[in-house]
């Protein structure tokens, strides 16, 4: 294997790099909002639930162009208070992540993905509200019904995020983030894809459907072994 795996067809933002997979007039128009304005270093965006609607983006979108502009250095987060333009500091924290993505092969980020995320499905069982089963269920029929792959790949990073969010830990939810900025740093590689869409026996559906199905039930073992056995199936792809 030595630790150099191929992109999975099925996976968020490894299936593609970070900028490609985002809306770049979404990134210009964040762009843009910051310097109209006249935003500095320091200052608070506005929360998501009212930067999305002002700009007319969705927030699968907002959240890509988000996430741009905080790997470029342009933004940081702090968990707990929100978006704001970077400083020193934060940008000083960026090199630091970008740093420790130099030493991490993509053997490794999927080892750390298998022992973190199955405990993400886990807590979502336990805590998860009646509307966060909603919106799971909501974004995995969109994800069954994307008619191209990258539409899949943004649902599909929606997906995993929302399971984080529906753990109802504003710690558990930033760890995730931070995971997910190591892995968008790291080279993956092309993925290997055929057809124009996923194909209506893609496998991500049905494990998808069954970590969704242990979480509302609020099994939450077997949401933990549905996601572990999921990614498991990832990996062997990888390796193949």
């Amino acid at each position: 294997m030595n630790g150099q795996l191929r992109r999975d067809p099925d996976e968020d933002r490894q299936a593609e790099d970070l900028h490609e997979v985002s809306d770049p007039a979404a990134v210009a128009q964040l762009r843009s909002y910051i310097a109209d304005h006249g935003l500095a270093a320091g200052d608070r965006l506005p929360p998501e639930r009212q930067l999305g609607p002002e700009l007319g983006l969705r927030r699968s979108s907002l959240r890509r162009a988000l996430e741009i502009l905080v790997h470029d250095g342009v933004l940081w987060r702090h968990v707990g208070k929100g978006t704001f333009l970077a400083d020193d500091r934060a940008l000083a924290a960026n090199d630091s992540l970008s740093a420790v993505a130099r030493d991490i092969s993509p053997a490794d980020a999927m080892r750390a993905r298998a022992a973190f995320e199955p405990s993400i499905a886990r807590e979502a069982a336990l805590h998860a509200s009646a509307a966060d089963i909603s919106r799971l269920e909501l974004i995995a029929d969109r994800a069954r019904h994307a008619a191209t792959w990258r539409e899949y790949d943004s649902l599909d990073a929606d997906l995993h995020r929302a399971i984080a969010e529906a753990t109802a830990s504003p710690t558990l939810l930033a760890l995730f983030d931070q995971l997910n900025a190591l892995r968008a740093m790291i080279s993956w590689g092309k993925a290997r894809r055929t057809g124009p869409r996923p194909p209506d026996n893609h496998l991500s559906f049905a494990e998808h459907d069954r970590i969704i199905e242990a979480i509302a039930a609020r099994i939450p073992d077997e949401a933990e072994e549905a996601m572990r056995r999921h990614l498991q199936t990832v990996s062997t792809r990888l390796e193949a």
